[in-house]
């Protein structure tokens, strides 16, 4: 199984897992809370098939990543993501986030800027600042996320069954675009992952990702479920649509948070189309 080191914690290597397949430009898959890298099955069949490598992995505390007990904010994530484009020497990559790994997506451009990439992508992502501050009035009150903290410390297997039920809408569309079994599977993956890193993480939901959005210069591809039960879209993919100049926004009719699944042929048609466009051979400025 391939790891890359991200650092160590006491006498143990910090060591995320990933999957690397397929030929051509290289897209990355940055997987959502609770899931994995596996979260992303049908996005990985349909990219390979249309030609291109694809990298998936693990966040720290995820999968089949280390489980430490520190690193779960955006700034270190986004450092490890670089840790993975940059070991496996990517060029002209294009960046994928789901949920939040949108925020990683947000982050790295912010941080390191976009000399590697070609484009990027936010798929039911959390940018560009989910929390109600006096200057951004439409976010969510921090209570809404002390609760999760406290649900999750008390019972996590049981919080993360009702998070399913509504990351899949499954009052709606269970049996029709998803089934009990696709639904308990995550729920497998995301009770195997690190507590403490499953905690943590709610904390780290609540970063300001506006400046980095204006720093993207590359073609960017929002898509969005419009029956998005845990980032609406409102409050999330308009916004994020808004403060990427020149991005695309696709709207899911329909669309739960999970969409990636239980849509998957749309998103995924989606997704090839905006791969296949020739990018402009020169880009704004950054704003710094």
């Amino acid at each position: 199984m391939p790891y890359i080191a991200v650092g160590k914690e006491n006498s143990g290597s910090i060591d995320l897992y990933y999957e690397d397949h397929g030929s051509g430009k290289p897209v990355v898959l940055i997987h959502g809370w609770p899931l994995s890298g596996s979260s992303w099955e049908k996005q990985t069949v349909a990219l390979l098939e249309a030609g291109y490598r694809v990298i998936a992995y693990d966040r720290r505390g995820f999968g089949e990543s280390s489980k430490p007990t520190s690193g779960y904010d955006y700034d270190t994530m986004a450092a490890d993501l670089h840790e993975v484009i940059t070991k496996l020497d990517l060029r002209d990559v294009t960046l994928m986030g789901f949920s939040m790994g949108g925020g990683e997506v947000a982050r790295y451009v912010g941080t390191h800027g976009s000399e590697r990439m070609s484009k990027a992508v936010f798929i039911s992502a959390i940018p560009p600042f989910p929390l109600k501050t006096a200057d951004n009035p439409s976010g969510i009150d921090a209570s809404v996320f002390d609760g999760i903290k406290a649900a999750l410390a008390a019972d996590r297997p049981a919080f993360l069954a009702q998070f399913f039920s509504n990351f899949y809408n499954v009052d709606v569309l269970e049996g029709k675009r998803v089934s009990p079994q696709v639904v308990q599977l995550s729920w497998n993956v995301a009770v195997q992952a690190s507590p403490k890193g499953t905690l943590d993480c709610v904390q780290a939901w609540l970063t300001d990702f506006r400046k980095d959005l204006a720093r993207i210069d590359v073609p960017t591809l929002v898509i969005h479920g419009d029956a998005d039960r845990i980032l609406p879209i409102d409050a999330t993919g308009r916004r994020t649509h808004e403060a990427v100049k020149g991005s695309r926004l696709v709207v899911v009719e329909g669309g739960p948070h999970g969409l990636i699944w239980t849509h998957a042929d749309q998103v995924n048609r989606e997704l090839v189309a905006f791969l296949g466009e020739k990018a402009p051979t020169t880009r704004a400025a950054s704003p710094r």
